[in-house]
């Protein structure tokens, strides 16, 4: 499993599979909602939170389509389902190294792009911390929906519509928790509730993953 995720990395840095894009995207978004909804520090340190979180989530998207994608396509797939590993693990593999390439470098930026939207900084630590425990789900939700989507042609969009309704408790949750950080209330509610959305992901849908990847493979 260990090999698997760093092959996967090394694939995510060398054809683009996500790594750069998604950071890009975050900043782009971050840079152009001052522009768009104005530079009153009032507005901006209120909807900051929420942007966020919405710009981590939708740069998740970018790269999920590649997660299994790429090993379909060259026949890898079909050897990793052969392989003494268990479908299983391999679904979970694949998830840690979309959240290695992908959520962890957008956690590790949230806090210097929160200055450029004026976040207060007593919600600094909260926002960092509902990221770290939001985006393992988001990956993992992620790679579930590119089980279900592996033999489709041009299925991001499917994908995309697939996984967004998914994303929505991890969303409301992870934007509260910061959103009460910034106003100065405990938010340690909807960051136990964000902890428990994820660890219910990491133990129901690899199994599903592997159950929509079996299907796909027959």
């Amino acid at each position: 499993m260990i090999r698997l995720v760093q092959r996967d990395l090394g694939l995510a840095v060398r054809a683009g599979g996500g790594f750069g894009l998604g950071l890009a995207f975050f900043l782009i978004l971050s840079v152009l909602v001052p522009f768009g909804v104005g530079p009153e520090s009032g507005v901006l340190a209120r909807i900051a939170p929420g942007i966020l979180w919405v710009g981590a989530l939708l740069a998740c998207l970018l790269s999920l389509d590649r997660v299994f994608a790429l090993d379909h396509e060259d026949g890898s797939l079909d050897l990793l389902a052969t392989a003494p590993i268990p479908m299983e693990g391999v679904v979970i593999a694949k998830a840690v190294a979309h959240w290695i390439a992908t959520g962890l470098p957008l956690t590790l930026s949230a806090a210097p792009l929160g200055f450029l939207l004026n976040l207060p900084a007593s919600a600094f630590p909260w926002l960092i911390l509902s990221l770290f425990a939001g985006t393992p789900a988001l990956s993992m939700i992620g790679t579930f929906g590119a089980a279900l989507t592996v033999g489709i042609k041009r299925g991001g969009l499917l994908l995309s519509l697939l996984v967004l309704p998914l994303y929505v408790p991890t969303l409301i949750f992870g934007a509260e928790a910061a959103r009460r950080g910034a106003e100065g209330a405990d938010a340690s509610t909807p960051l136990l509730m964000l902890v428990g959305i994820t660890l219910g992901c990491v133990a129901v849908l690899p199994f599903a993953a592997s159950g929509a990847l079996r299907v796909n493979l027959r």
